[in-house]
């Protein structure tokens, strides 16, 4: 399509979306809370013990994989013709904000008492008010064009990585203050408040309008597109090489993405290194946030400029890119010799930054995070190009499932690891990197296969216009 038609159809994503953008945001702010406290909340339960690493490490994976498994149920509901998706994403973030207030009912000092009810509540939480990227996912697809899907899920990205810092700087100065509980309260109260908003600012799209091969039909108001996904049209496009590369490296490199918390904080948190919570959000806001504008908005424009049109494929070229420089840049990290300091100096933030070795850990920080954004503001519009408009939330929620698997096993994977080399950060940062090789080596593999798959997309959509068409005639 020429560049001014691409021109004249593009969207104020931030006008239009921001109730969606805002919403994201908390959804990452109460994930983003739990893995900061992830040590603090040991400590809560269990005064005066070492880190409890796998109980902690058992708590994110189930976590995780309530959220995939809710992904996958939920999927059959966003894919349904019939059935409002914006509604759907109201309902199911009133309860995840209802559950969130309820984490805060544990009890300081109970043990595993405390730990289980946590557990349950925050397994609860996930499975009841997990699926949501699935739903915004299926919405992007239809009130998104092509020419912005990256800076959509740049923007995005953006919004969940800044409310993921502001998460860890504000449960980081509650814990420090004993106000650990208004965390877990105020953002179940925003939950519910901005899935309000949402219900009430964004429409419903007609499914399927953004594609090419059927936006022109579609503008007919009498014209809907109501195709269902049966089993042999999911095995011929749902199965198709590039989406089983990106189902099967997701796992790979889920995995590596799902250690890195895991890792680092008790890393930079414990001895002999011991940065306080509040210090350790103030460094990944300084660090991180500047990472994830680089990557999330510069680099974003960069690639929807790069891969418009038939230069889709360098979307694969760009996710190969920020595996390889993410993984090693990771690893790097550990090798850092930082400052050895005492839990009082730990807590003061203008002491730490006068160490210069501080900012190099940051630099190599900035560079990993910038780097890194490559992938997931370029994965979904992949997913996007090779899946039919009636299988957009399903595919992204096998994606999620197989991925969460693998995100949800690095954590405990890790804990494992942890404990098992004696706590040998850097040997068990090496083990984990080596994990993600398998994940860059499929990416190269789908390159054989992405056009082919994708052309036999556009072939299916090209035959349902002219059946839209003809009914219209009728």
């Amino acid at each position: 399509m020429p560049e001014e038609d691409n021109e004249k159809k593009e969207i104020n994503l931030l006008r239009l979306l921001w109730p969606i953008f805002m919403l994201a945001g908390f959804f990452s702010i109460g994930i983003g809370g739990i893995f900061i406290l992830i040590v603090p909340l040991s400590y809560i339960f269990w005064p005066d013990e070492p880190f409890h690493a796998f109980e902690m490490g058992l708590l994110i994976t189930s976590i995780l994989w309530g959220l995939a498994l809710s992904g996958i149920i939920k999927s059959r509901f966003v894919d349904n013709h019939k059935l409002n998706r914006v509604r759907l994403l109201f309902i199911f973030t009133f309860f995840r904000g209802i559950c969130m207030v309820m984490l805060s009912f544990a009890q300081e000092g109970n043990g595993f008492e405390a730990w289980l009810y946590f557990y349950i509540v925050a397994v609860v939480l996930s499975v009841i008010g997990g699926g949501n990227y699935n739903n915004i996912f299926s919405l992007s697809h239809d009130i998104v064009p092509s020419s912005q899907r990256s800076r959509f899920f740049g923007f995005y990205a953006i919004f969940r990585s800044v409310f993921m810092l502001l998460g860890f700087i504000l449960s980081g100065l509650l814990v420090q203050l004993g106000y650990w509980k208004l965390f877990f309260i105020s953002n179940g109260l925003a939950l519910i408040i901005f899935a309000t908003i949402v219900l009430l600012k964004v429409k419903e799209p007609k499914r399927g309008v953004q594609r090419e091969e059927l936006m022109h039909v579609l503008q007919d108001e009498k014209i809907k597109y109501d195709f269902k996904l049966d089993r042999k049209m999911m095995r011929k496009t749902m199965l198709s090489k590039t989406n089983l590369v990106a189902l099967v490296e997701g796992i790979f490199t889920s995995v590596f993405l799902g250690s890195l918390i895991i890792l680092i904080l008790p890393y930079i948190q414990t001895a002999p290194h011991n940065f306080s919570p509040l210090v350790t959000g103030i460094f990944l806001a300084i660090f991180g946030l500047t990472g994830g504008l680089i990557g999330q908005v510069l680099l974003s424009r960069v690639s929807d400029r790069r891969s418009s049109g038939d230069k889709i494929v360098n979307r694969l070229y760009f996710i190969i890119a920020a595996l390889t420089v993410g993984a090693f840049s990771f690893a790097l990290l550990f090798f850092v010799p930082l400052p050895h300091l005492t839990v009082e100096e730990g807590k003061d933030t203008l002491y730490l930054f006068s160490f210069p070795i501080i900012w190099i850990f940051g630099f190599i920080r900035v560079i990993s995070r910038s780097i890194s954004s490559l992938y997931e503001i370029n994965q979904p519009p992949i997913l996007q190009e090779i899946n039919l408009p009636e299988a957009q939330g399903r595919i992204i929620a096998w994606n999620r499932f197989l991925e969460a698997i693998g995100f949800g096993a690095g954590p405990l994977i890790s804990g494992i690891l942890i404990i098992w080399t004696g706590y040998n950060y850097q040997l068990v940062a090496i083990i984990i990197t080596v994990v993600a090789i398998p994940g860059i080596l499929l990416w190269v593999l789908a390159l054989k296969y992405f056009e082919e798959d994708r052309q036999f997309i556009k072939k299916i959509l090209a035959e349902r216009a002219e059946i839209l068409k003809t009914r219209n005639t009728k």
